[in-house]
């Protein structure tokens, strides 16, 4: 069965982006997403070092350098100025004189060609640097990092600086700044109620919540399962908020929903995986919080479903074979087509976004590199001890070893739940191309759903014209038409 959704409205029926290659975390974004990137740069001994990068996701190697705020009326004036001074000297394109404020771990991890490079892919992506808006402060460990909120085009960048007790620049750092969550208009907090809980997987411990219907059960339940790199339990993306958008507004529908923090996102690069493959990374883990899931009072046992976004739809198949007491499975946005094709053509596509690029030297270098890479993983003589330097973003070998030779779209015909494959029309990470794949093997299913959203982008949230990673910076909830679809599946799937 096949809806097409026009926008938003009528009957309608979820993601990474980026990965610490240190924690082993693979993505499904693109090595050239600077403007979703976390940058962390120097920082000398700091709780925030690191190395710039090209990936989308952050490459720290260690946790960004974070203590006490300080209230902005008392951010010593030197500093504030001081910030605001490099802020606007990086807007002017003055990276020399930037780079001449850094200390020497730092000028070596990033000379004024490298910070021009991320700040010029920063304004790209974004719209271009408008103006700094309010200074705040925190104190770190004899470090004193100084934010300060940057207006580029439609997004707020965070670009914190952080000084060391010379009033050198030990560390840089720029994120999407996070504002306070409004919820959605079809959630109605008052419908349900919502606890702390915890997915527990051996030693791995996992904070979660789960979001409970008010009244009489006993309910149909879903667990809701990342996408690519260390997500928080919210899918958290900016402004955005994906995960909470669907948990509270399909609990509002009488749903039990369980959503937790990725153990990459909770352990970072402490996560210690003798076998970095999505068996650890996402598998396991979601399999666990399904038990867990199975156990909560209220929760009707022949109505427990799996959600799967990006990297978790694809590997629902993998995680079906293992949950065999679900009712059936909900696939968002689910990769088809194997994962380092998908990040190849990422890349394509936002080179395509700026023409200019296309005659860039360096922008040839790296798609060339990159596409080296990826014959890399699919040589038959790729072995385990092939060093992950070789291999797309940095994900070691054992990683692509194991997706050698899986086809999501072809494993899910031994699927014998019911399913929902939805997929956004305006989505450039995962695209139509793989919606088509999933239709091909499953259209002779009269158990299989498949819901189109032409206006919604990968994280479900509608927009207009040619989609970009800048739009990720623009606060939205995922479409209404989508939690309804949803709730239409979970509530009249049939086993």
């Amino acid at each position: 069965m096949e809806k097409q959704v026009e926008g938003c409205t009528g009957l309608s029926p979820l993601g990474g982006a980026l990965s610490d290659a240190r924690a082993r975390v693979p993505l499904l974004c693109v090595a050239m997403l600077l403007a979703l990137a976390l940058w962390l740069v120097g920082c000398g001994n700091s709780s925030g070092t690191g190395s710039s990068s090209t990936l989308p996701e952050s490459t720290d190697t260690t946790k960004e350098a974070t203590g006490t705020t300080i209230p902005p009326e008392t951010v010593p004036p030197e500093l504030a100025d001081r910030e605001l001074e490099l802020v606007q000297l990086m807007a002017e394109g003055s990276f020399s004189q930037v780079v001449l404020s850094f200390d020497e771990t730092m000028a070596a991890a990033l000379p004024a060609a490298k910070l021009a490079e991320v700040w010029q892919a920063l304004e790209q992506q974004t719209g271009g640097f408008v103006e700094p808006s309010g200074v705040r402060m925190e104190t770190a460990g004899g470090y004193r990092p100084v934010i300060v909120t940057g207006l580029f085009g439609e997004a707020k960048i965070d670009i914190r600086i952080v000084f060391d007790d010379q009033d050198r620049v030990a560390g840089l750092f720029f994120k999407p700044s996070e504002t306070a969550y409004v919820s959605p208009s079809y959630v109605d907090p008052a419908a349900f109620t919502e606890s702390e809980i915890a997915v527990e997987n051996g030693e791995i411990r996992l904070p979660a919540t789960l979001s409970v219907p008010l009244g009489g059960g006993p309910f149909p339940a879903v667990v809701l399962v990342h996408g690519s790199g260390p997500n928080d339990r919210d899918e958290t993306f900016g402004p955005n908020k994906p995960f909470r958008d669907l948990a509270q507004g399909l609990a509002t529908a009488g749903i039990v929903v369980l959503r937790y923090d990725k153990r990459t996102f909770v352990y970072g690069q402490e996560a210690d995986f003798s076998v970095p493959t999505v068996k650890e990374e996402t598998v396991d883990d979601a399999l666990a919080a399904f038990a867990l899931l199975r156990g909560v009072q209220d929760v009707d046992l022949s109505r427990t479903f799996i959600l799967g976004h990006s990297l978790g739809g694809m590997l629902m198949p993998r995680i079906a074979v293992e949950a065999p007491q679900a009712a059936g499975f909900v696939l968002l946005a689910a990769v088809a087509r194997p994962l380092e094709d998908l990040i190849l053509a990422q890349n394509r596509y936002l080179l395509s976004l700026d023409p200019g690029r296309n005659s860039d030297s360096e922008a040839e270098s790296g798609l060339a590199e990159l596409e080296k890479q990826v014959q890399k993983v699919k040589d038959p003589g790729l072995a385990a001890d092939t060093p992950a330097v070789e291999l797309p973003l940095g994900i070691p070998a054992a990683y692509w070893l194991d997706l050698r030779g899986y086809e999501p779209a072809t494993a899910a015909k031994a699927i014998d739940q019911p399913l929902l494959v939805a997929q956004g029309g305006r989505d450039y990470q995962v695209t139509e191309q793989d919606f088509e794949m999933w239709r091909d093997a499953l259209s002779d299913r009269a158990d299989v759903t498949f819901a189109f959203y032409p206006e919604l982008n990968h994280l479900f949230v509608e927009g207009e014209g040619v989609s970009r990673p800048s739009e990720y910076l623009v606060e939205g909830h995922v479409a209404e038409g989508v939690v309804e679809d949803i709730s239409a599946f979970v509530s009249t799937a049939v086993r």
